[in-house]
């Protein structure tokens, strides 16, 4: 037995087998007793799917790549984040002015459905230059800070999305001020 510990090739963990006391020592706290029915079994595990939703949702805000959605998560995502909230969106007016066209539609006023409809054309146009600029945009940065990266589109229309969404109702949040 000593000879087979001896041989070369073979290692040991480095370190001695702690005590059973030295174990008890390092557990975070009293175990809670085992649930008496199903139901609060299922009620213990909708609180701790809950909390561990609550958990990674603060982390994903406080932008924390391992607790993101997949969607989110990777250096070719963030930097399209950044991308998109680091400037003002033409994007963000599309859904206050459609609310303007219904209300106007709706009083049936022909000086105020006039107005609103020529701001409604002109929001439209505004969007269509941000988005064809957002999109040059995004791809001459993909493509400068990482060249590796074949496929745009899907970067691109990630950003163009993130464009049409009010600032504060952005997920993750934007780390980066306009």
């Amino acid at each position: 037995m000593a000879d087979q510990a001896a041989t070369p090739g073979t290692q040991g963990k480095g370190r001695p087998t702690p005590k059973r006391s030295e174990k008890v020592k390092r557990r975070s706290g009293p175990v809670a007793p085992p649930p008496r029915t199903r139901k609060e079994a299922a009620q213990r595990r909708k609180q701790e799917l809950k909390d561990a939703r609550g958990t990674a949702r603060a982390r994903s805000a406080s932008g924390d790549e391992r607790y993101m959605v997949k969607r989110d998560a990777g250096p070719v995502r963030r930097l399209v984040r950044d991308t998109v909230d680091g400037r003002r969106n033409a994007g963000v007016l599309v859904l206050p002015v459609a609310v303007l066209l219904v209300v106007a539609s709706i009083l049936s006023i022909p000086v105020v459905q006039a107005v609103v409809t020529t701001l409604w054309l002109a929001v439209l146009l505004a969007v269509l230059m941000d988005v064809v600029f957002l999109t040059v945009t995004i791809r001459r940065r993909i493509r400068a800070a990482h060249p590796e990266e074949g496929r745009l589109g899907g970067h691109v229309a990630y950003g163009l999305l993130r464009s049409t969404v009010f600032r504060r109702w952005r997920m993750p949040p934007p780390l980066v001020s306009p």
